[in-house]
């Protein structure tokens, strides 16, 4: 899952890339309001998390066009400006939570999780087809009849990636620009690597390969 970082205080932004790396987001971090438009243009992404005190155009400037392009990305406004107005010009402004600074971070990732399930369409807190659950919070993974499994980080990130679209092929790019981050090394069959570290801890019927296509998980039964 790829989350695009706006923060312009480097000791908060490298906290908080460290602590979404280490929980399997690939982070993409921008120091200030400049180039978000074209940035979410030219890169899909699942989340942005956006400061308010940004250098040059304001948070509540990006937010807006954000949402007056269009872009419907789930958003999570991190901030210290703790005013009531604020926080009501956030919300109303689109963003789909907002969190006053500090906060732990162990927060931060399960407001994300919230985001997502609810811009998902589910109340679950867990992702699944019928065949393999994935508990976004633990990284465990379970095949009915069978104990669940750790997985590492990037191959929680695939799986979780092909779960969130059942039923969907999606390529070697594509989980590619799911897993790795700006300035991430990709080595050539990194995808067939951690393909095969989850067939071999869940079995092979978990994940299908589509020849010349892709990789996808069965849809919902």
């Amino acid at each position: 899952m790829r989350v695009l970082l706006i923060e312009d205080d480097a000791m908060i932004g490298e906290a908080i890339q460290a602590a979404l790396r280490d929980a399997s987001y690939a982070v993409d971090w921008l120091g200030s309001g400049h180039g978000v438009a074209a940035t979410l243009a030219a890169q899909h992404y699942d989340l942005v998390l956006l400061d308010l005190g940004l250098p040059g155009a304001d948070g509540h400037q990006v937010l807006a066009a954000i949402r007056g392009g269009g872009d419907a990305v789930p958003l999570l406004v991190i901030t210290a400006r703790d005013s009531l107005d604020d926080r009501l010009r956030g919300l109303d402004g689109g963003a789909d939570d907002y969190l006053l600074k500090p906060f732990a971070m162990a927060e931060l990732l399960a407001r994300m999780r919230a985001v997502l399930r609810r811009k998902g369409g589910s109340a679950a807190p867990l992702l699944g087809n019928g065949v393999v659950t994935l508990d976004p919070a633990t990284h465990l993974a379970e095949v009915a009849g069978q104990p669940p499994v750790l997985l590492s980080n990037r191959e929680f990130a695939l799986l979780q990636a092909l779960l969130q679209r059942p039923g969907a092929i999606l390529s070697r790019s594509d989980l590619e620009d799911r897993i790795y981050g700006w300035g991430d090394e990709v080595e050539s069959n990194a995808v067939e690597f951690l393909i095969h570290g989850l067939r071999r801890k869940l079995g092979s019927a978990v994940i299908r390969n589509v020849r010349g296509a892709g990789w996808l998980v069965a849809r919902n039964s």
